[in-house]
């Protein structure tokens, strides 16, 4: 089958669908990426079939980055800033890449490319969606950390109905948010439809719910014909797994360390992350690895020892296992990464799921929060100093590693792929 894979997001969006693109091929099938311009260099050199939809994502523009990123507003902004002004730009895209030269059997769509619901009504191509952690299901019975209003959490277990009202809530301070989506249901002579941020973003045929079992269980308000896969795991650069070589040295001199990253989006909004960082290793003595990104900002003012390695980027899935202990933003594809990796964690969340995954992961037990506002070297080091000192955290996470070890996410997702496209034909 000609199957169609698209979204619009950060690299932790993008490397399930890759993976699940790789065996799609390998199984025979022609996968096709329709992704904003700026990942065609990580995916042509895959051998897959690459077509571009807007709005592109320009990582120099970091004001923008900050913004999405903002606790209280950066879903608001990511949203009507950004996504929603290219909407038909989007549509146009991603219908061409489903019918031209000639049309998909399939689309597999991400929650962020909100126009693909409609590319699917439009045409009558079959769709299956996906989401990547378990925020996007807003359950009532497993209510999420809303960025915007975190102290809800804590209630959401000893109020009876706290569940229902923040999922109300959700959707109250979002009503007027989707109205660019309406706009061009309607210019293309179709129904307003069900909400498009909670509702319509799921396929009724096919949900792939691309995390683990540890992360989120399925709740009976999920959307019908969910499943459940396990994380879907892929982070090379074009291909390329393999560590920096000084970063390979470094790894191979000394014990291991702890390791300090913000993922492939949040770095590019770091602010005094690495410095601080970098203090507070310096405070403890650990060997530490700062992976900065491109940005020359991110790098410490601070002179750094022989026991800090500084790099722009390694695939987790290379460093991880060879870490101590991870501290990161909470992003899920970075969680997920050292939950497969068995490493404990520390997490700095900034917005959207990352504030839910924290909380998640503190209560698996392989992980401590601290708000980002709270990141100070010697709060930072005070909390490492609790874990590096208690081997709890590294037995809970290397016990968590080997649950995630029976999964096979890849796998589960393409076999429910073939059995909608079988489905879909008859």
């Amino acid at each position: 089958m000609r199957i169609v894979l698209s979204n619009i997001g950060t690299f932790g969006d993008t490397n399930p669908l890759i993976a699940i693109a790789l065996e799609l091929k390998r199984r025979g099938h022609t996968p096709v990426m329709a992704l904003p311009e700026v990942y065609r260099s990580k995916i042509e050199p895959l051998g897959l079939e690459f077509r571009p939809v807007r709005p592109d994502i320009d990582p120099a523009n970091t004001a923008l980055v900050e913004m999405i990123y903002d606790v209280k507003t950066g879903t608001e902004t990511g949203l009507r800033r950004f996504l929603f002004p290219a909407l038909r730009e989007t549509y146009a895209d991603l219908r061409a890449a489903a019918t031209e030269p000639v049309r998909a059997d399939l689309m597999l769509l991400g929650e962020l490319n909100y126009a693909g619901p409609i590319v699917a009504e439009a045409t009558g191509i079959p769709w299956a969606s996906y989401v990547l952690a378990p925020l996007s299901f807003f359950s009532a019975f497993d209510p999420p950390v809303l960025p915007m209003y975190p102290r809800l959490a804590r209630a959401d277990r000893a109020v009876p109905g706290m569940g229902r009202a923040i999922k109300r809530l959700a959707r109250f301070v979002s009503r007027k948010w989707p109205e660019p989506i309406y706009a061009l249901r309607r210019a293309l002579g179709l129904p307003q439809g069900r909400n498009p941020l909670f509702d319509a973003k799921h396929s009724p045929d096919l949900v792939l719910a691309l995390f683990s079992h540890v992360l989120g269980e399925e709740q009976k308000d999920w959307p019908e014909h969910t499943l459940t896969t396990g994380f879907c795991f892929y982070d090379a650069d074009a291909g390329n797994a393999k560590l920096p070589e000084h970063l390979e040295k470094f790894l191979a001199a000394g014990e291991p360390p702890v390791v300090f990253t913000l993922g492939s989006a949040a770095v590019l909004a770091a602010g005094n992350f690495y410095e601080y960082s970098a203090r507070a290793a310096i405070k403890l003595g650990i060997r530490a690895v700062l992976l900065v990104g491109g940005d020359p900002r991110n790098r410490p003012q601070v002179p750094l020892p022989d026991s800090i390695c500084v790099a722009e980027y390694a695939p987790y899935s290379a460093l991880f296992p060879r870490a101590r202990l991870v501290v990161h933003q909470g992003g899920v594809g970075t969680t997920a990464q050292c939950l497969h990796a068995g490493k404990p964690m520390l997490i700095m969340p900034y917005s959207h799921d990352q504030p839910d995954n924290a909380r998640r992961m503190q209560r698996l037990k392989v992980a401590k929060v601290v708000r980002k506002k709270r990141y100070t070297p010697v709060r930072v080091a005070s909390k490492l100093a609790t874990m590096l000192d208690e081997p709890k955290y590294a037995r809970r996470a290397e016990s968590v590693a080997r649950l995630l070890a029976r999964e096979d996410g890849v796998k589960t997702a393409c076999d429910a792929l073939e059995r909608l496209a079988k489905t879909s034909e008859q």
